[in-house]
């Protein structure tokens, strides 16, 4: 039993400091003078600000039309269900530069659909509603799926004592079923926001401008080389581990 013990402890260092060594490489191969130039450039702020906007936007609307949608396939059984959980997860595996074509052909401004959303105002194409757009796509299914899981896990006793107190099924889904799913609701949102700030390759189909940070990130490294990319990386980065920080405390406060 040790020696097992001992050659899965081998492998599982192995794999741990495969995936621990790229960020001490990363932090190491940082030029402060470089971070400290980045800093102070005003296209670096604003690609910043419009991935935060762009993604928090993005979560918003998934809660809004994603959470119902999360409850119906907790709580109920009906025919189709099987196949809409698949196209739910779809996106999972969908590789990124396709899902960028994907909405070009759908919603792009040569489409019928595309055009009808131009003569409203909403144009998709190199915008920020594009940008908005793919993050919806792949970040729904962490968004859908975790807050199923959390009502899925709610006695469904509870409800049925707040229907039989004269609770109608609206009143029971804000009153009970929201609030007990929360913390499954807020880590949804939070894995969902985090999805959308580290997606690149469908923006760089659907809308290249205005630029995100991931854009900008791959931008530099085409023109300016690996100094300026890990200068603007490490900003990136280190928004990702405040989140993933976040995410685990929630997930601590669930236990």
């Amino acid at each position: 039993m040790r020696k097992v013990i001992a050659v899965f402890g081998l492998v599982s260092a192995i794999i741990l400091i495969y995936l621990t060594y790229p960020f001490i490489a990363l932090l190491l191969a940082a030029n402060p003078n470089i971070i400290k130039e980045v800093m102070g450039i005003r296209e670096a702020l604003n690609a910043l600000v419009l991935s935060l906007a762009a993604a928090t936007t993005s979560t918003l609307i998934l809660l809004s039309f994603g959470t119902p949608l999360a409850y119906l396939l907790a709580r109920h059984e009906f025919r189709g269900k099987g196949l809409i959980e698949s196209i739910i997860d779809l996106p999972l595996v969908v590789p990124h530069a396709v899902v960028g074509i994907m909405l070009l052909s759908a919603f792009g401004p040569r489409t019928t659909l595309g055009g009808l959303l131009k003569s409203l105002g909403l144009v998709i194409a190199d915008s920020y509603w594009g940008i908005v757009a793919a993050f919806i796509f792949v970040s729904a299914p962490l968004l859908i799926d975790t807050v199923r899981e959390g009502f899925a896990s709610i006695n469904i006793y509870l409800e049925g004592v707040a229907r039989t107190l004269g609770a109608g099924p609206g009143k029971t889904f804000l009153t009970i079923s929201l609030p007990l799913a929360a913390r499954s609701v807020f880590t949804g949102s939070l894995l969902a926001w985090a999805r959308a700030m580290s997606e690149v390759g469908a923006l760089l189909i659907i809308a290249y401008y205005p630029k995100t940070i991931n854009v900008l990130i791959v931008e530099w490294f085409n023109t300016y080389g690996l100094g300026y990319a890990i200068a603007l990386t490490l900003v990136l980065l280190s928004i990702s581990i405040t989140t993933f920080v976040i995410l685990r405390t929630v997930l601590r406060w669930r236990g």
